[in-house]
């Protein structure tokens, strides 16, 4: 009964930036945690960055480049990144656990150009 919802995806030129967006609702609860994976065709889901407790994880490839933050009052995760490279090309999907369940969000397509 969570719904997810993503917004901010889209193309754009090496060494630019976007800034993802999702929104949590359906719950009494605030989600327990937060955060962004990505998949590229043929490719393995991967976790790019998480928070949880006011604490962050970033995946070794976007460290550095990418910023995770929260609005707890809102329900919302956002991810900033920046100095965008081709491999970042990928569908992203937000995920939150809320309670001791999971839910994902229908993902968005990042698509980065040379």
């Amino acid at each position: 009964q969570v719904q997810l919802v993503e917004s901010g995806g889209g193309l754009v030129q090496a060494g630019g930036s976007l800034r993802l967006s999702c929104v949590a609702s359906g719950s009494t609860f605030s989600p327990r945690a937060m955060g962004w994976y990505r998949q590229a065709p043929g490719k393995q889901r991967e976790l790019v960055a998480s928070i949880r407790s006011g604490s962050t994880n970033y995946a070794d490839s976007v460290n550095g480049r990418f910023t995770i933050s929260r609005d707890n009052a809102k329900n919302t995760v956002y991810l900033q990144m920046n100095s965008l490279k081709p491999e970042d090309t990928a569908v992203y999907y937000c995920h939150a656990v809320v309670v001791i369940r999971d839910y994902w969000g229908q993902g968005t397509q990042v698509t980065v150009s040379s």
